[in-house]
């Protein structure tokens, strides 16, 4: 699911790098355009899989996503009925606002680039982010974060300037995450350039500098989308 306007390149990267990271052929990775208003979830059910993307430029914070309310009724029904499902960046986002959590603005602790998180002790004990060390590194690319998770999730991670950077649903097999394991570095690289008018209107010339230095690889995360597929399907 891609919440991208049509002429944005990256509509076509996202879907290659989800490709790449969960070692699926391209042909797997059907996309489908939240602009037209979120699926059936009869629809959802004729695929083995949710993955929720990032957006170019929608914020779940300014519901900004056509048909916002009706959308997260669709990601609500997918949880309840425990379809198998992913979600990373703005999929994190709308996730937690559809269950009953806060999503906020701010600009002034943008995350762009690449950061060091640390897991929680459930994080650590997790069939799928257990896969990674305590402290790793991942692409992260937001100006919107989680003001506070949905009741009955289970916190998996944080940053220093994000005290919610994923979470599971518990006995379904759902996860989502703030930071973008189908990216690397070259990739979350090419990503800031592109939307860099955006990210122009919260960093001055000399933050954006700094951002382009702190890209740097994050190997450990290439393992979720794999283990994702591993747990679910075996």
């Amino acid at each position: 699911m891609q919440a991208r306007n049509l002429d944005d390149p990256v509509r076509q990267e996202e879907r290659r790098s989800f490709a790449q990271k969960t070692g699926l052929p391209i042909e797997q990775i059907v996309p489908y355009d939240l602009l037209a208003g979120p699926p059936s979830l009869s629809q959802v059910r004729r695929f083995d899989a949710v993955m929720v993307g990032g957006s170019g430029d929608f914020y779940v914070s300014k519901r900004s996503l056509p048909e916002f309310d009706a959308q997260l009724e669709l990601l609500a029904a997918v949880v309840e009925t425990g379809f198998p499902m992913f979600a990373s960046c703005f999929g994190f986002q709308v996730l937690v606002q559809a269950l009953g959590g806060a999503i906020v603005h701010d600009p002034a602790n943008v995350e762009v680039g690449t950061y060091e998180l640390t897991l929680t002790a459930a994080g650590n004990e997790d069939p799928l982010l257990g896969l990674l060390p305590p402290t790793f590194s991942a692409q992260l690319g937001r100006k919107d974060r989680a003001d506070r998770l949905p009741d009955g999730v289970v916190h998996l991670a944080f940053s220093e300037r994000s005290p919610y950077q994923s979470f599971r649903i518990p006995g379904k097999p759902i996860w989502a995450t703030q930071f973008h394991p189908e990216l690397d570095l070259e990739s979350n690289r090419l990503r800031f350039e592109r939307y860099l008018k955006g990210y122009s209107r919260h960093m001055s010339e000399t933050e954006r500098d700094e951002a382009r230095r702190r890209f740097r690889d994050s190997p450990h995360t290439d393992q979720l989308l794999p283990g994702f597929l591993d747990l679910v399907f075996g």
